[in-house]
């Protein structure tokens, strides 16, 4: 549906976040492993890159927004060792880095805020798979649509709200 495909996070709300991941530790991100879902425009993990991450997972379903993702990639001069971008829906490359043994620390959700079904199957999924255990699930929606305090064995540990926006962070208890 045209205007549904990409909503960037804003530039204040990433600011957020990513104050809140290196709180106190500017270090933090080295070396960590993201996967950056719904990513849109690639922003959030391309801001990930740029504070030390060592790997980022870019899962685009619409064409449109992967190319533009592998263009601001490019742009940047952004090496593909640091970097895949998966042209398919979350959940299908969600299984399919599970099944590589991939083992991400940060795992940032952003789905069009319309289409509230994806927030709940992509939650769903990342509750129960193997190998997501250790991430902390960031999850950007709207202020006034809540995700969930707990789904599955993912439980919300913080919850932050910002103009119309909101960011809550769930980690996996068994």
């Amino acid at each position: 549906m045209p205007g549904l495909e990409i909503r960037p996070t804003s530039d204040r709300l990433r600011e957020t976040l990513f104050n809140v991941l290196t709180a106190g530790h500017p270090q933090a991100l080295e070396g960590s492993v993201w996967l950056d879902l719904f990513a849109g425009t690639g922003a959030v993990g391309i801001e990930a890159l740029s504070r030390g991450a060592a790997k980022v997972y870019f899962v685009e379903k619409s064409k449109r927004a992967a190319d533009l993702i592998r263009k601001n990639l490019d742009s940047l001069g952004i090496v593909t060792a640091n970097f895949e971008l998966l042209s398919q829906d979350a959940v299908h490359a969600i299984r399919g880095l599970a099944q590589r043994g991939v083992q991400p620390e940060y795992i940032f959700l952003d789905p069009p805020y319309a289409m509230r079904e994806s927030y709940r199957d992509t939650l769903h999924e990342l509750a129960d798979l193997p190998h997501f255990e250790r991430a902390l699930v960031i999850v950007e929606h709207e202020k006034k649509f809540d995700p969930g305090e707990s789904i599955g064995k993912l439980h919300r540990v913080r919850k932050l709200e910002q103009g119309d926006a909101a960011l809550s962070f769930y980690r996996r208890s068994e």
